[in-house]
């Protein structure tokens, strides 16, 4: 099994049928706007980690996938029309907790397209009980790294300004990748929370590349994880203000 998942022929099929699904509900049906690809195009074919914020299991991903063959192709800050599935970038893996990957036959399809599945979390009468990367799990990262461009939601959930968690920093702190922040927004409005479903026709789409941090990797692990959630606007700085209501008598 991982021979085929590591195979850039399978995975190219792989992306290619998911990629002429898909394209519909991201750049037609709804409205994807691109910025930032400026910053991917110069970049290795290996040790890079773009850090994410978090809105469904799966449309997060397809919609990164696609923009990263886009930029292959020498597309800037759009998709158009999606030849570039004709011969995918494939070097590419994204972390995936393993209970969600598991879940159907369809979802264990897309590990091909490069899941690397890890034990996140773990629940015991629908209490979360453990957080945090196992270990076989990082090093798993880490071996990825070596060869790949590898996607990471540092927040673990879909829910927005979910507190990051330190296996990011960690992995940051002993790899020394190149770090890409990566800003979406309107997915959770379009998509059902596995990205599967269309909810919501003519929604705009964002999704921003923003420069690569300038890390200090002798920095904690918290500061280097609150450098993070900055960068991908979750951090407490970022959540929205609620105005105090006033009571009248």
């Amino acid at each position: 099994m991982k021979k085929i998942k590591d195979s850039g022929i399978i995975k190219g099929l792989v992306y290619a049928i998911v990629g002429i699904i898909t394209y519909p509900g991201l750049n037609i049906i709804n409205s994807l706007k691109i910025c930032g690809t400026e910053h991917l195009q110069n970049l290795p074919k290996k040790k890079v980690l773009f850090v994410s914020n978090h809105q469904t299991y799966f449309a997060d991903v397809i919609a990164f996938i696609h923009i990263f063959c886009a930029v292959k192709w020498r597309k800037q800050n759009k998709l158009g029309i999606p030849y570039y599935l004709l011969w995918p970038f494939t070097k590419i893996k994204y972390v995936a907790a393993e209970e969600t990957m598991n879940s159907s036959l369809l979802t264990k399809f897309f590990t091909l397209a490069g899941a690397l599945t890890v034990k996140r979390t773990w629940n015991e009468g629908g209490k979360e009980i453990r957080r945090g990367l196992d270990p076989s799990d990082t090093r798993k990262i880490f071996k990825a790294l070596d060869d790949n461009w590898v996607i990471t939601f540092p927040q673990g959930t879909t829910k927005a300004f979910a507190p990051g968690r330190k296996g990011t920093a960690h992995i940051i702190k002993q790899t020394k990748p190149i770090v890409i922040p990566v800003v979406i927004k309107g997915f959770s409005r379009a998509f059902n929370k596995k990205g599967l479903v269309i909810k919501r026709r003519g929604t705009p789409l964002q999704v921003t590349f923003k420069a690569p941090l300038n890390i200090n990797f002798d920095d904690s692990t918290e500061a280097i994880l609150a450098q993070v959630m900055d960068a991908i606007e979750q951090s407490k700085a970022f959540m929205p203000v609620i105005p105090k209501q006033t009571v009248t008598t």
